[in-house]
């Protein structure tokens, strides 16, 4: 999530030939909003999951190499036009180019598998820790982790089991 924010210039720059993508900011926006993830392309780290719609801190209007070369979409949603306003955004919004490309679909999700064999795998996704509960969402992430460490991913996907009170057991206090 935070992990894709890196500064214009020679770090964006690694992280377009690493990972083919990047939050910049003042170009890209970080609000708080409810992606409805309605279909999902085949690629090995989809693998079992089915559609989902969560909130999160959803990052959007990312960098990315020029003409996505080399980029896979993931998750691909359209925010909408109260989301688009950065009411939820750090810094707070309405941005002109975000406002610009209402209608606009945007990726939230992605792989890159670079030609000298590395993978990639872009997740703006991450924000708020109960998410790690829903079966879709950590599915995803969890193939992505095999996909992106070079090994197969199980045709129904990474099956694993997390309870509410697990979930809760590390958290630090507030």
């Amino acid at each position: 999530h935070y992990a894709v924010e890196v500064p214009k210039g020679e770090p964006g720059d690694k992280f377009l030939d690493w990972l083919g993508g990047y939050y910049e900011t003042g170009y890209s926006t970080n609000p708080h909003w409810k992606a409805e993830i309605r279909a999902l392309p085949k690629h090995p780290i989809t693998s079992g999951v089915k559609p989902f719609t969560i909130g999160d801190e959803w990052y959007f209007n990312m960098r990315f190499r020029p003409e996505m070369k080399g980029v896979t979409p993931i998750i691909v949603t359209k925010p909408d036009d109260h989301t688009r306003q950065g009411v939820s955004a750090a810094p707070r919004g309405p941005y002109k180019h975000i406002l610009e490309a209402k209608g606009r679909d945007e990726v939230l999700a992605w792989v890159v598998e670079r030609p000298d064999g590395g993978r990639g795998f872009g997740f703006t996704g991450g924000h708020f820790h109960k998410n790690w509960g829903d079966p879709n969402f950590r599915k995803l992430v969890l193939n992505a982790i095999l996909w992106t460490a070079g090994l197969d991913v199980p045709a129904a996907g990474v099956e694993s089991q997390v309870t509410p009170g697990e979930l809760k057991e590390n958290l630090d206090p507030k």
